[in-house]
């Protein structure tokens, strides 16, 4: 078990603040009601994913179903990854958050699998992803000579999202930040006398 503890207090700490926090609110609140926390910009606005980032969706039924699975086998790949950065012993800092990452993805998917069945209002592997993390730091309108969105609503931040999202995005971020650092060369070639140079 060395090497796997931190990683998976980190695992079990966010699984269980994520669904604590989508079962309080799934328990407690109505769709579409919200609590605010700072004043405009931080908000608690229960709504539910029902498909990809970003409310995304494809297929249907079906679709819904391949994306469940599809995340099923994703999470097995990324926990498969953190195992044999353990074992070959990488930077702590990307195991901590690829942890992250595959904490994450872990408690999406146990909405997507299990919500549906749980609340009663689908099948397995048709549930709805729970979001309620809203922060519209900033609203304004679009110039009327912007492309595309010219003279429409601006928010930012408009996504609506949850722990687990937050997991996986600060564990990407954080290895983007520190790639260098994560993925430095461990051993490099020494040159001595029994060096080989081959000239032409």
């Amino acid at each position: 078990m060395k090497g796997y503890t931190k990683p998976l207090i980190i695992i079990f700490l966010v699984l269980l603040a994520d669904q604590v926090l989508k079962t309080w609110i799934k328990t407690n609140m109505f769709m579409g009601q919200e609590f605010k926390i700072i004043g405009n910009w931080f908000i608690i606005h229960f709504t539910e994913n029902n498909g990809m980032a970003f409310g995304l969706e494809f297929g249907g039924e079906f679709g819904k179903l391949a994306l469940s699975l599809f995340r099923i086998a994703a999470v097995a790949g990324i926990g498969y990854g953190l195992h044999y950065l353990i074992q070959k012993k990488y930077h702590r800092g990307l195991i901590l958050n690829v942890a992250l990452i595959f904490a994450g993805a872990l408690g999406n998917i146990i909405d997507s699998v299990l919500y549906g069945k749980i609340y009663g209002y689908a099948g397995w592997f048709h549930g709805r992803v729970v979001d309620m993390f809203y922060f519209p730091i900033w609203e304004g309108h679009f110039p009327t000579w912007f492309p595309i969105w010219g003279g429409e609503d601006f928010i930012f931040f408009r996504p609506v999202f949850n722990i687990a999202d937050a997991a996986i995005s600060v564990g990407v971020i954080i290895i983007l930040v520190f790639q260098k650092t994560y993925f430095k060369e461990e051993f490099k070639e020494e040159i001595g006398p029994n060096n080989e140079i081959v000239e032409e």
